[in-house]
């Protein structure tokens, strides 16, 4: 029940992620930044007040962390720390005659 309920949250976390990230305007976002133009004077100045986009990437990228480790630790629990638990060891040979 908790695992599932930590799923449906992580999936929209993930679905709201990718709708604000693609909705928001780079810092600097024209061509001329890419190649030393004035547009790259802004993008390591002054932050300025955060907007109610980046605040909402803020927390959905919190939300998506907290549930990926969430639903990491809940899928390891149960199983075995080895790999060669489960392995069954060979019969012993008969030991050869001596002559």
């Amino acid at each position: 029940m908790i695992i599932a309920l930590i799923t449906v949250v992580h999936v929209f976390a993930c679905a709201v992620l990718i709708v604000v990230v693609l909705l928001q305007h780079g810092k600097s976002a024209d061509i001329a930044a890419t190649f030393g133009g004035m547009g790259s004077q802004t993008a390591f100045g002054p932050r300025g007040t955060a907007t109610a986009l980046s605040r909402l990437t803020t927390w959905c990228a919190i939300i998506f962390m907290l549930t990926s480790i969430s639903l990491t630790i809940f899928a390891g629990k149960g199983h075995s720390k080895s790999i060669m638990e489960n392995v069954k060891t060979p019969a012993s040979a008969p030991a050869p005659a001596k002559k």
